[in-house]
């Protein structure tokens, strides 16, 4: 697979850190007003979840759609293993 080819989760995806790049820029202003280190922790974290969870959507979404392309047609058996996979990745 190419560098340029772009996923159908990607959109959601831009979103996300989008939305968390404007929440990290909260962060800072934050830190520059002095508010206590625990409200700082709080937010933080919530950044941290966000870009967590828009990684976990890649990772996802690349197993998902790019692992059959990659391995070509597979025997029902050697599918369900497959399938199995890309289901437990879910719990990633």
């Amino acid at each position: 697979m190419g560098n340029d080819q772009k996923h159908h989760s990607h959109p959601q995806i831009i979103k996300r850190l989008k939305r968390a790049q404007g929440h990290l820029g909260s962060v800072i202003e934050m830190m520059d007003a002095g508010r206590s280190c625990l409200e700082l922790a709080q937010q933080l974290h919530a950044v941290e979840k966000a870009i967590q969870q828009a990684k976990r959507v890649l990772v996802q979404d690349h197993i998902e759609h790019c692992l059959d392309d990659a391995i070509g047609p597979l025997e029902p058996d050697q599918q369900k293993r497959i399938d199995e996979f890309k289901a437990i990745a879910h719990y990633l």
